[in-house]
């Protein structure tokens, strides 16, 4: 088979459903059934019968349904009474697809990946021959999966990008221009379909072009995910994958409902994984229910392979003793270039912004939790069950600022300098300031002790030499011993994370 025209695709189909106990296997019912519907001139397409439903279905044109039903039920009155059939009634709006395929298991589990659930299948012996019938809405989505499968034709996913900051920007920039590559060398055909701020999302069935961002400004629908979810199904859309950039606390709340309606979830936004460990559960629960993946690999150090590498660990049975190190890329850049300059530390925090290490609001860097919620996460990656408040934060905003408005604590930074200053000073000769993040403890009971804080630290160490935005992970185990595993490089800013984020994406598609 070479072609998509092999596939034998017949719309505006009926299933007739028999329902009873007592028929089964009974001679002649085939051909009653056969002659009572030839006799009334309606065509017959396939016959199942399912022992499992206790039934016998029928295949007929739409517009013959009625009809076949009430032929039926008249060629089949004695059984009805006597309880042998207990109903004979039709399943309308359904399509047929006809194809030839050598390995049927694993397009019937590309097609359950993706929701679709043929509601009959009729397979001929010897021959790889199925026909299978599925609802007219999922008709189309149906085709493209089983052309894929078995024509090795590229494979179309269909990528939602949520937010569109300096992070989602850079994602869509990236997508774009790596598509006819990725195409020809992964035979994965990328399409950004949907793209989505706080307010509105804007939809593309074809795919966006460089002037997404045109179509958002004139975009009409409110941003939410029922919006979201009622395109996918209506344009019958498979292999979804919805990529969270925000930072929103509201937005994870759908990663539910996104997962049950046939998302894949990639997120580089922290908030979901550091919710409270009930929370943290259910959703796994819910993705292990629906076949579905989530990938969150820059959630800690941006586009470094750091999760990953903790989950290989943690999975072949090596047992992590200690995880710590700079977490976060802002804040190593601030204190990389604090310790080393004379300038004031409010001068270095405005250079970050402008950079876009920090978050929109840097109290968000500033105040430790950033660094907790990365060390948090990678704790539940050991199975520690650790909450939030089990952090020790060392947070770096004096109290009088922690609850002004965002513009007023940017323009009052310079508060910050004097005790700064000081504590520079304070330090050893030599010595530099990092801020670190450290997991410890005995991480085989149920909870590690997990502590963020400034410290100083000698020039001349391995945490003392990082430099730009860089940051550093030291991985202890038993089998390492006192040498750790050190993972270190770009920790922030939107390249690298968007990086990150299209290789989730990349291997959720690959897996698909």
């Amino acid at each position: 088979m070479r072609n998509a025209n092999e596939i034998k695709f017949l719309k505006n189909r009926s299933i007739i459903k028999f329902e009873g106990e007592d028929f089964l296997g009974e001679i002649g019912i085939d051909g009653r059934i056969f002659k009572a519907l030839t006799l009334a001139r309606i065509s017959v397409g396939v016959i199942s019968q399912q022992a499992i439903e206790n039934g016998i279905s029928i295949l007929v044109n739409e517009a013959d349904a009625e009809k076949a039903v009430t032929c039926l039920i008249d060629e089949f009155e004695a059984e009805r009474k006597s309880g042998k059939v207990s109903q004979i009634y039709s399943i309308n709006n359904v399509s047929v697809l006809g194809f030839v395929a050598e390995d049927f298991n694993k397009v019937l589990a590309e097609l359950a990946r993706n929701n679709v659930f043929p509601l009959l299948l009729n397979q001929v012996a010897g021959e790889n021959r199925v026909n299978i019938v599925v609802t007219s809405s999922q008709d189309e989505k149906t085709k493209n999966i089983i052309e894929s499968e078995i024509f090795k034709k590229p494979k179309t996913v269909h990528l939602a990008i949520i937010g569109h900051g300096n992070v989602g920007k850079t994602l869509i920039e990236q997508v774009l221009q790596s598509s006819e590559e990725i195409r020809r060398r992964k035979k994965i055909d990328l399409k950004v379909v949907a793209v989505a701020n706080s307010r509105k999302i804007a939809f593309n069935k074809k795919g966006f072009n460089e002037d997404w961002n045109d179509e958002i400004l004139t975009a009409e629908h409110p941003s939410n995910v029922e919006e979201l979810i009622n395109f996918s199904k209506e344009n019958q859309l498979e292999n979804l994958i919805v990529v969270d950039n925000t930072a929103s606390k509201d937005f994870v709340k759908n990663y539910h409902a996104l997962a049950e309606n046939g998302f894949d979830l990639v997120s580089s936004n922290k908030i979901f994984n550091t919710l409270p460990i009930e929370e943290y559960r259910k959703l796994r629960y819910t993705l292990s229910k629906n076949n579905r993946r989530y990938l969150y690999e820059t959630n800690v150090g941006a586009g470094l392979p750091l999760i990953d590498t903790i989950k290989l660990l943690h999975l072949s049975g090596e047992n992590i003793t200690r995880i710590k190190g700079v977490f976060s890329g802002s804040l190593s850049y601030i204190f990389n270039n604090f310790s080393v300059r004379n300038d004031k530390f409010s001068i270095i925090i405005g250079e970050a912004m402008e950079k876009g290490y920090t978050e929109p609001d840097p109290r968000e860097d500033l105040s430790g939790n950033d660094v907790a919620r990365k060390l948090l996460i990678l704790a539940r990656e050991l199975d520690l069950i650790n909450e939030f408040q089990d952090i020790s934060i060392q947070n770096l905003i004096p109290e009088n600022l922690l609850s002004v408005n965002k513009n007023e604590f940017i323009s009052r930074l310079d508060e910050l300098d004097e005790e700064y200053q000081k504590i520079k000073e304070g330090q050893e000769p030599g010595n530099v300031l990092r801020y670190v993040g450290d997991l410890h403890g005995d991480l085989q009971k149920d909870k590690g002790q997990l502590d963020v804080k400034l410290v100083s630290v000698p020039g001349t160490s391995a945490l003392g030499q990082l430099k730009g935005s860089d940051s550093i992970f030291e991985i202890y185990t038993e089998s390492y011993g006192e040498n750790p595993i050190v993972i270190m490089g770009a920790g922030a800013g939107a390249q690298v994370t968007a990086r990150g984020v299209f290789g989730d994406i990349l291997r959720v598609s690959e897996t698909k």
